[in-house]
């Protein structure tokens, strides 16, 4: 039996996108936790391991963000083959190698078979690179990697039965990367497989950056030293240290350049714009515009008149 979970904090977005995708995705006996959150992502997908540890016949535990939808029919199947090697501990559908830190997008980001949906600028999809195999880039693949993006995490019987959730490393940042590093330390496999989800989130990833740098620093303290390149970099800590300090700087630096580089893009743009509406041409033109405007406004109208309407029904035949 492949089961599902969730930790809700917001029921409307539930409904509408990860039980849409459960309802598609599971089978008659599949069993779903979703569950009210309790807390922290952390603390809530560890209740949902300890419900879904008690079943005997659990093939696969699926977490889905409660803004996560998944988009195939053939899911289940996809988990099954995924799965049908025992070394596997957990699979997703966006994957990275040499990856150090929770910012596992800096490292070779192999699979990401998903949508990301907005909401923003009247909103919109963005298809990351290996949603359609027909267009994905030569590097993209399944495979095993070093973490996965946990907004749609598929465990196995082992991985639930025998790892939790490290609750000391704040509420919401860090989950995904910390497990994936208890999987590969237990000596088992982090896989991707080819299955597909839309994710609806908003652009920017976070408001605060504090609880994500507070987890960053305490996923990299757990785990120096024990995974080969987890939390580490050349030189002392203190080279480590001066050199942060320095790339925050440089993106300060970098991130008002941009700023000033869109104002000016910005002015530019307007500046075309004045020129454009104040030329000769733009005025003498403007009656033409006007009347163009208007047209539309008479014969919209000229449409609703009672005398137009009544010739548009045609002539009456009840002369009663």
């Amino acid at each position: 039996m492949i089961a599902f979970g969730a930790a809700i904090t917001q029921p409307e977005v539930y409904r509408s996108c990860a039980e849409v995708g459960i309802r598609l995705a599971a089978e008659p006996d599949s069993v779903v936790y979703d569950l009210p959150s309790v807390g922290s992502i952390f603390e809530s997908y560890n209740a949902v391991l300890d419900e879904a540890a008690e079943r005997e016949d659990l093939e696969a535990l699926v977490l889905v963000h409660q803004d996560a939808q998944i988009v195939d029919e053939d899911f289940c199947l996809t988990v099954r083959e995924a799965l049908s090697d025992p070394d596997v501990g957990i699979v997703g559908c966006v994957g990275a190698i040499g990856v150090r830190t929770i910012a596992w997008w800096e490292g070779s980001v192999s699979l990401a078979s998903f949508i990301h949906r907005y909401d923003e600028h009247g909103g919109g999809d963005l298809p990351a690179f290996s949603w359609a195999w027909e267009e994905a880039p030569p590097y993209a693949r399944t495979g095993e990697v070093d973490t996965l993006d946990g907004f749609l995490l598929v465990l196995s019987p082992w991985a639930v039965r025998s790892l939790r959730f490290d609750e000391w490393l704040g509420a919401l940042h860090g989950y995904d990367f910390d497990f994936c590093l208890q999987v590969r330390a237990a000596g088992r496999k982090v896989m991707t497989a080819d299955f597909r989800a839309i994710h609806s989130h908003s652009l920017q990833p976070f408001r605060d950056p504090e609880p994500w740098i507070v987890a960053h620093m305490k996923v990299a303290e757990k785990w120096d030293g024990r995974i080969p390149g987890v939390g580490w970099n050349a030189g002392s800590w203190q080279d480590r240290a001066l050199r942060a300090a320095s790339e925050r700087d440089a993106a300060r630096v970098m991130s008002y350049s941009d700023e000033l580089e869109l104002e000016s893009r910005v002015r530019e743009l307007e500046g075309i714009l004045a020129e454009t509406t104040e030329s000769i041409s733009w005025r003498i033109t403007a009656p033409l515009r006007w009347l163009s405007r208007m047209l539309p406004s008479v014969a919209e109208r000229t449409r609703m008149h009672p005398r137009a309407r009544l010739l548009s029904a045609g002539p009456r035949t009840d002369r009663g």
